[in-house]
């Protein structure tokens, strides 16, 4: 299978990967979440070749994750902004956050807290189940295959 194919597969993490499957594009992403905006910020900042940055930046657009606005007119500049879809990932980096700072701590500890701005404490995000509330790992997960497995198989023998 061919990378530009890996969206195809009636896979939720196949489907994720093919918009977001590249370092550059998750610390562009972490670079959102802490507050940059500006193309030359994230040049800046990540060290990454403009072409390489400009490709991505239009990807994570055109799948309405981050929104081009205006900043000055009359040079047709632009800030990058998390849309609604793209702060639905936030939940992603902060679980790549704390396994990173639990398996590849060097020993200096987290780079990084979070604090919850609600009750004002630093936290270690969690998975909880939706319905019991209750903390999940993944001795306690069972995955079910759904009938759209079974729809996108059937289409595939069609083709």
């Amino acid at each position: 299978m061919k990378w530009e194919e890996i969206g195809n597969q009636p896979c939720s993490i196949a489907r994720t990967l093919s918009v977001l499957g590249d370092r550059w594009t998750m610390l562009i992403l972490r670079n959102a979440f802490m507050g940059l905006r500006r193309f030359d910020d994230f040049q800046e900042n990540l060290g990454v070749t403009r072409h390489v940055l400009s490709e991505r930046l239009k990807r994570l657009v055109e799948h309405e994750i981050l929104v081009k606005v205006a900043y000055v007119d009359r040079q047709e500049r632009y800030e990058y902004r998390l849309t609604e879809k793209g702060l639905d990932l936030y939940p992603i980096l902060l679980t790549m956050v704390a396994w990173a700072d639990k398996w590849m701590d060097e020993g200096l500890g987290a780079p990084m807290v979070y604090q919850h701005t609600v009750c004002g404490h630093e936290f270690t995000p969690i998975l909880v189940c939706s319905e019991c509330q209750q903390a999940v790992n993944a001795r306690q997960v069972k995955p079910i295959v759904t009938s759209a497995f079974f729809q996108y198989l059937a289409q595939k023998k069609l083709a």
